[in-house]
């Protein structure tokens, strides 16, 4: 069984619209979900979640449909965003207290270990956190629920190398039973690069594709070359084309490499390096 499914997710607003967005994470696996700003992430994590209601589509999760099991469904998520809504006069010790009586799968011993693991004070006040002690928090939160998926929203932005590191470890200790799976939305791409197992990339709304990164490094090829490659017959083949005065860098289908100058440089690109020519490429069509 897969740990979620996404349906053709659609959803209509005044300037925007998402549609037909559908893909399956199996258990055990991790997800990247990226695009630019606006494209359509944030919107495609709220509909799974629901905490907005969508226009059409269906989401399941561990075989769970909101229609039918509505506390079932939302226990099976945990989330982890950019912002946590804590109340900055409150403590470890409160927030415990609240998620007991909330969360009907809560397990505190297991909340309270995850707190002493990471040195999270019980008495101290939100406000005196560290953006990565929060973080941290969010994740005890979630990881002492009976969840099946965790949906991260930017959850790693504004962390220092070490913490990015640490939740890295933690996404991918949390996937080991081959029972839990990821979806995880984040513009800081070398984290995709270190543990995700497919890439989804979205932009204005709409599905551009998605892989798994093993299939998709393999796809594509990097390029680099002088300007005098940059004939006709190499721009039909190359992609997000970007120039400086010395030479140009683009990916290319990994088939296509043959029809290339001699002269070219190819190499195995980075994640990343993929999407930042997709997006470079999509906005030229513009």
């Amino acid at each position: 069984m897969n740990a979620l499914e996404v349906k053709g997710l659609h959803k209509e607003y005044k300037d925007f619209t998402l549609s037909d967005i559908s893909f399956t994470i199996p258990k055990g696996y991790i997800m990247g979900y990226v695009g630019q700003n606006g494209s359509g992430k944030t919107t495609t994590l709220s509909l799974i979640s629901h905490l907005i209601k969508a226009d059409g589509g269906e989401c399941v999760i561990d075989g769970l449909r909101y229609e039918e099991q509505p506390v079932a469904y939302k226990e099976a998520i945990g989330f982890v965003g950019d912002t946590d809504g804590f109340l900055p006069d409150f403590t470890g010790r409160d927030i415990r207290s609240i998620c007991r009586d909330f969360y009907p799968t809560f397990r505190e011993q297991e909340f309270n270990a995850y707190m002493e693991k990471w040195k999270l004070p019980e008495k101290k006040k939100i406000k005196e956190f560290s953006r990565g002690m929060r973080v941290k928090l969010m994740f005890a939160i979630a990881l002492a629920r009976d969840t099946r998926v965790l949906i991260l929203d930017e959850a790693t932005n504004g962390l220092d190398p070490v913490v990015r590191q640490e939740i890295l470890e933690i996404l991918q200790e949390y996937i080991s039973d081959g029972e839990h799976s990821v979806l995880f939305s984040t513009h800081i791409l070398s984290d995709l690069e270190q543990i995700a197992d497919y890439i989804f990339f979205i932009n204005n709304g709409k599905k551009i594709f998605c892989e798994t990164k093993e299939d998709l490094q393999e796809s594509w090829m990097l390029v680099k070359g002088g300007l005098d490659d940059l004939d006709a017959r190499s721009r039909k083949y190359l992609v997000g084309i970007k120039e400086s005065g010395v030479g140009f860098e683009a990916i290319v289908r990994s088939d296509d490499a043959a029809y290339l100058p001699q002269d070219c440089l190819l190499e195995k690109p980075l994640i990343d390096q993929i999407v930042v020519h997709m997006i470079q490429n999509l906005e030229g069509r513009l």
